[in-house]
């Protein structure tokens, strides 16, 4: 991502499409178990409010820290990339845990068969 915000963004994006999904299809798709649609659409809030609330941190040194700056920038760019990486795969992991909760709602008739 270029920055902050249009992380926010994608993140606000994501969550709302899923969000979205999951009261199409509880409002249309007869026999779908309502009750997890609904919680589906609470974790997916919940969600994109904590992702977005941890998108904010801060490097803890400053350059006084290191004998140099390029050792500084080294070490900063390798926090972010560590900590953007890490709030990359939370995301991912709640995403689908999510998708799990969406397809167990489905009614056995509707759901796809292996081949």
């Amino acid at each position: 991502m270029a920055n902050k915000r249009n992380l926010k963004k994608a993140v606000k994006a994501v969550c709302g499409n899923i969000a979205g999904e999951c009261i199409i299809s509880r409002n249309l798709i007869p026999g779908i178990d309502v009750e997890k649609m609904n919680e589906a659409v609470l974790k997916v809030a919940d969600l994109q409010y904590v992702t977005i609330a941890n998108t904010s941190f801060s490097f803890d040194k400053t350059p006084k820290s290191f004998e140099n700056t390029h050792d500084y920038r080294t070490a900063r760019d390798k926090y972010f990339r560590k900590a953007y990486t890490r709030l990359a795969a939370d995301f991912n992991k709640g995403i689908e845990d999510v998708v799990a909760l969406m397809n167990s709602a489905l009614p056995a008739d509707r759901k796809a068969t292996e081949a």
